[in-house]
């Protein structure tokens, strides 16, 4: 179930000059995986299994939920855009609630993102709840 989200964002200006839209404070930006984190993990190369994928517990009801409370869910994901319908399909299928895809995301894993935004991470490691806050170890830009 896809839905608009450019309702929620606010236009910035900065010096008297637009810049990238924000969302409010109280409001996430949910970049979610797919396989491997919702749902079994399938490379591209096997795309006939992506439509019969065994969805992962508790998945659906904790993204759902971030979505009913406002927040902004897309799926990233590595799979082509070849992929986009079997994709498509089998989230509606499951009742997944979102606004987009993002398909291409870079395989292999280890990312570091560089962002002049807010840039929060949690890796799956193969229970899905609601998210709790703990102190980590970051690396960051010298200031």
């Amino acid at each position: 179930m896809k839905t608009n989200a450019k309702k929620v964002l606010t236009n910035m200006k900065k010096e008297g000059q637009s810049v990238s839209p924000v969302l409010p404070e109280n409001i996430k930006n949910y970049l979610i995986d797919i396989d491997g984190t919702v749902c079994d993990d399938i490379p591209n190369e096997e795309p006939e299994r992506m439509a019969t994928a065994t969805l992962y517990p508790d998945a659906l009801e904790t993204t759902n939920s971030w979505f009913d409370e406002g927040h902004i869910i897309t799926f990233f994901t590595s799979r082509l855009e070849e992929h986009r319908e079997v994709t498509e399909q089998w989230l509606d299928a499951h009742g997944f609630k979102y606004h987009a895809i993002l398909m291409g995301k870079p395989r292999g894993g280890n990312y570091h993102w560089i962002d002049n935004h807010i840039v929060r991470a949690t890796r799956y490691i193969g229970k899905f709840t609601q998210l709790r806050e703990k102190t980590s170890n970051i690396q960051v830009f010298e200031e």
